[in-house]
């Protein structure tokens, strides 16, 4: 049995009794955090917390050598961890079809994802959200901006009235030069913030920073300014809101701080 498990979003506290019952049942556990992380914990707080041993794979050695993960689940009892939902903020898909071709049994057990936080936290409506994005470092796609791709979704989820999730880049063992082992990099929500207000200066934009944490941050204001102050720690992402139903703006002015003149009627 391969079994997927989705640790939550901030520690080794975060996972469900569920997922915890299913690592701690595990012969072998494997990880990855190269597309997210726990800010709140590391490997040995998940290993000392639930008495596993977890064996970290980078990109590599999930994408491209899977073969330990597969024969240990060939075998046994396997775990899969990420950060957040190991099949929606993070897709691990062809791993679990490659299992299913073997004829190892799979599960998947989810965890709280980035976007059903940011809807909570913002009091934006979940229905409400079109397609997300991820805004990469202008080093990562070899440009000095925003690429078009990021604009074209953000533009047509607004043309439609939808809210859009701006996923920011994580970049873990790559670096502007290329593969770097010792290369650990959170894109922050004020960074980001700069780079949309070239397109969209005086749009409302949301940050959500450390989402599932004691101290998350949620703040609304143009994205100009939003550019000009800082949110702490990662993990931070945005959100461009659509059109707003009245509680939606009652929301933001009232759990982020927006400008009456930004979400009034």
């Amino acid at each position: 049995m391969l079994t997927f498990i989705g640790l939550g979003l901030y520690d080794e506290r975060s996972i469900t009794v569920e997922g915890r019952a299913a690592l701690r049942a595990s012969d072998r556990v494997f990880a990855e955090f190269y597309t997210s992380r726990l800010v709140g914990a590391d490997v040995g707080d998940i290993e000392a917390s639930h008495d596993v041993d977890v064996e970290v794979r980078d990109r590599a050695g999930v994408e491209r050598d899977p073969e330990p993960i597969l024969d240990a689940a060939g075998s046994g009892d396997a775990a899969f961890l990420t950060a957040g939902d190991t099949m929606i903020s993070t897709t691990h898909t062809d791993l679990r079809l490659r299992a299913e071709e073997r004829g190892i049994g799979t599960r998947v057990i989810h965890g709280v994802t980035a976007q059903s936080a940011a809807s909570s936290l913002t009091g934006l409506q979940n229905y409400r959200f079109g397609k997300a994005t991820t805004l990469p470092f202008p080093y990562a796609h070899g440009g000095d901006d925003v690429p078009a791709s990021v604009i074209e979704t953000v533009e047509a989820n607004r043309e439609r009235g939808l809210h859009t999730v701006v996923y920011l880049d994580i970049k873990v063992g790559t670096g502007p030069t290329g593969p770097d082992p010792d290369h650990e990099e959170y894109m922050t929500a004020d960074y980001a913030a700069d780079l949309l207000a070239a397109a969209w200066e005086d749009a409302l934009a949301v940050v959500v920073a450390r989402a599932g944490s004691p101290d998350a941050v949620v703040a609304a204001d143009r994205l100009s300014a939003l550019a000009g102050r800082e949110f702490g720690d990662p993990l931070h992402l945005l959100v461009i809101p659509g059109d707003l139903h009245h509680v939606e703006a009652d929301a933001l002015a009232g759990l982020a701080g927006a400008p009456e003149s930004l979400v009034g009627e």
